[in-house]
């Protein structure tokens, strides 16, 4: 079980990038073939599959939750790519772990405060016991008063995998 809640891409920010993404360019869906399949899908965090109607989306998350919180992320706003499905679909489920969790696998794990600004980050390379591994790095964000947001990021190209916001309360 984890100790962080994980936070996919809001349902109703998908319901917009299925239109149009966070550069403006209009979705552009296609069918996951048995070559393609296995990339993370952000919407539910999990791998596509072949068959699935996906798309590639420019994705500003930062943007998204300084716009709701009235921050001003300045010069660290950022976009970058993220698949979704093209429809809506069944969301994310918790379960034991966290998602992407592959041992081995590099994650950046970077920090923000309630400004939007960078406040720090890691180099996490999952452990065969991931679940600890994670948990182990966002309880290192989260010592700092100052952290109020967590993004993971994949090391190899820098997208988005998902968010860990600060607990009400302090997990001990």
């Amino acid at each position: 079980m984890t100790r962080y809640t994980v936070l996919p891409v809001d349902p109703a920010v998908l319901k917009e990038l299925r239109i149009a993404d966070d550069a403006g360019r209009p979705c552009a869906p296609y069918t996951v073939t048995d070559d393609d399949a296995g990339s993370p899908l952000r919407c539910c965090l999990r791998p596509t599959r072949p068959g699935e109607r996906i798309a590639l989306v420019s994705y500003a998350p930062l943007r998204r939750w300084a716009a709701a919180g009235g921050a001003l992320p300045g010069a660290y706003d950022e976009q970058g790519p993220v698949f979704i499905h093209a429809e809506e679909c069944e969301g994310f489920t918790p379960g034991d772990g966290y998602p992407f969790d592959r041992p081995g696998a590099l994650r950046t794990v970077r920090r923000y405060d309630a400004r939007g600004h960078i406040a720090g980050g890691r180099l996490l390379e999952i452990p065969a016991d991931a679940t600890t591994g994670f948990d182990a790095a966002f309880d290192e964000a989260f010592s700092d008063p100052d952290v109020v947001l967590v993004h993971v990021r994949a090391l190899e190209y820098g997208c988005f995998f998902f968010e860990v916001r600060r607990p009400s309360t302090e997990p001990r």
